[in-house]
């Protein structure tokens, strides 16, 4: 729905026409939500990477997942997505994400 990738901002309306805007937004754009990604922007800008791509290497990351299947309504989504794959998450870095989201 674009909340990873910074589409939305604190204390911002919610731009028409926009799925999130017939969802249920009180529950994706909790204050509690907002700081979990403020903390998962940090840990991935210090490595370089995006929130998807973060988001992807942690899926990943579990062996029983083996494919991410990912919206995109643009070309240049479809290769951004594609170019995710090219993080592997250490067993630290996954449990750090992790404790983030706990």
């Amino acid at each position: 729905n674009g909340f990873l990738t910074g589409k939305y901002k604190r204390d911002q309306a919610i731009p028409d026409g926009t799925r999130l805007q017939s969802a249920d937004r009180f529950e994706v754009m909790s204050e509690k939500n907002f700081d979990i990604l403020d903390k998962l922007i940090e840990f991935s800008s210090e490595r370089g990477k995006s929130v998807l791509d973060l988001a992807f290497a942690w899926l990943l990351w579990n062996k029983n997942i083996s494919s991410v299947i990912a919206g995109a309504t643009k070309p240049e989504q479809v290769t951004s997505n594609a170019s995710t794959c090219d993080w592997d998450l250490s067993d630290e870095e996954y449990q750090e994400v992790t404790a983030i989201l706990d």
